[in-house]
C-alpha cells in the first residue's frame, strides 16, 4: 500500500481541477476504475464517504465568518488531472468522466505553472514547503492516504500591482527582488501570519497550489496535503484574523471563492484502495 503517485512531484506545467457531486447511483466501482498513476490525484469527500463507510479526521470545509468570509463549497469527488501538455490532459479527463456515470462535475479550473512556481503576484508560491522526510511526515498518514484543502482565491491585482515595492514585500513578508524573508515585517504580513513553527502543535502541510487564468478573472488554486486537517485550519484562522484581529495581508488584493476538503485514499496494485469503505 503507498501513497498516491501524484501528490509528492513537483507542479507539472498544466492541471486540471475538477469538483463533483454524487447521483444517487454512484459507487465504488467507478472510482475504483479511475488510473491511479502520477497524472491524477483523487479525493472524496466526506458526504460520499459516509455513504460506504468512514475515515477518521474526514470532515467537510469550515466556513469562516468574522473580519472576513471564507466561504464552504464542499462537493463529493475532486480530481487533479495533471502533465505536461494541456490537451492530453484535456482527452484524460474526457475519458475519465465518461466513466464516472454516477457524478457530475460543477467546477472545474484549469491550472498552470508560472516560472519556477510563482504566484500572480510575482512571488514565489511555497518557499517553506518540507522536503523529503518531513514532506512525507506532514502530508501523509501511515497508511499512504492524506487529507487535501482545496480553494480557489481570486485575485484584484490591479490592486496590488501599482502599490510600492516595499508595500508589496511587506504584504507577502518576502522580497520580490531575491525572495528573502524581511525580518521586520509587519504583522499582517503573510509569512509571519503563516509561520508553520509559529503554531503548537507546528502547522507543517504539503503545498501544491497553482495560478488559474480565466474569462477576464485570475488568481490560485490553493492545494494543500495534510496527514489532518489540523495544520490548514489553524493557519486559515490566524490569516481570517481570528486568533488576534490581524488580518493577513493577502486579502488586500485576493479572495477565497471556494473550499472544500477530501481524503486521498492510498494506492494498491495500481488502483485506489477503499476496501476499508466497504460495508
Amino acid at each position: 500500500m503507498k501513497m498516491q503517485a501524484g501528490i509528492m512531484p513537483e507542479l507539472p506545467a498544466h492541471g486540471r481541477f475538477v469538483e463533483l457531486v454524487a447521483r444517487p447511483g454512484a459507487s465504488l466501482a467507478e472510482l475504483e476504475a479511475l488510473p491511479a498513476g502520477e497524472g491524477l490525484v483523487v479525493g472524496l469527500g466526506p458526504a460520499l464517504v459516509a455513504r460506504f463507510g468512514s475515515v477518521k479526521g474526514l470532515h467537510g470545509f469550515r466556513s469562516l465568518s468574522g473580519l472576513v468570509d471564507v466561504p464552504s463549497t464542499q462537493a463529493d469527488l475532486w480530481l487533479w488531472f495533471r502533465g505536461a501538455d494541456r490537451g492530453e490532459i484535456a482527452k484524460r479527463a474526457r475519458l475519465a468522466l465518461r466513466g464516472l456515470p454516477g457524478f457530475e462535475a460543477v467546477r472545474q479550473v484549469e491550472g498552470f505553472k508560472y516560472d519556477s512556481g510563482r504566484d500572480l503576484s510575482g512571488y514565489e508560491d511555497g518557499t517553506e514547503n518540507p522536503e523529503g522526510e518531513a514532506a512525507l511526515a506532514a502530508a501523509f498518514a501511515p497508511d499512504g492516504s492524506s487529507f487535501v484543502t482545496v480553494q480557489q482565491w481570486v485575485h484584484r491585482l490591479e490592486r496590488f500591482d501599482p502599490l510600492p515595492e516595499a508595500e508589496r514585500d511587506h504584504i507577502i513578508g518576502r522580497q520580490i527582488s531575491d525572495n528573502e524573508e524581511i525580518g521586520d515585517a509587519p504583522e499582517f504580513a503573510h509569512v509571519k501570519r503563516t509561520a508553520q513553527e509559529s503554531f503548537s502543535p507546528e502547522a507543517f502541510m504539503l503545498r501544491r497550489s497553482m495560478p488559474w487564468s480565466e474569462g477576464g478573472r485570475e488568481g490560485l488554486v490553493f492545494v494543500a496535503f495534510g496527514n489532518s486537517f489540523q495544520a490548514f485550519e489553524a493557519q486559515q484562522r490566524r490569516m481570517a484574523g481570528l486568533e488576534d484581529g490581524i488580518l493577513d495581508g493577502l486579502y488586500r488584493f485576493t479572495t477565497p471563492v471556494t473550499g472544500a476538503n477530501y481524503w486521498c485514499p492510498p494506492v494498491l496494485d495500481g488502483r485506489l484502495d477503499l476496501a476499508n469503505l466497504a460495508r
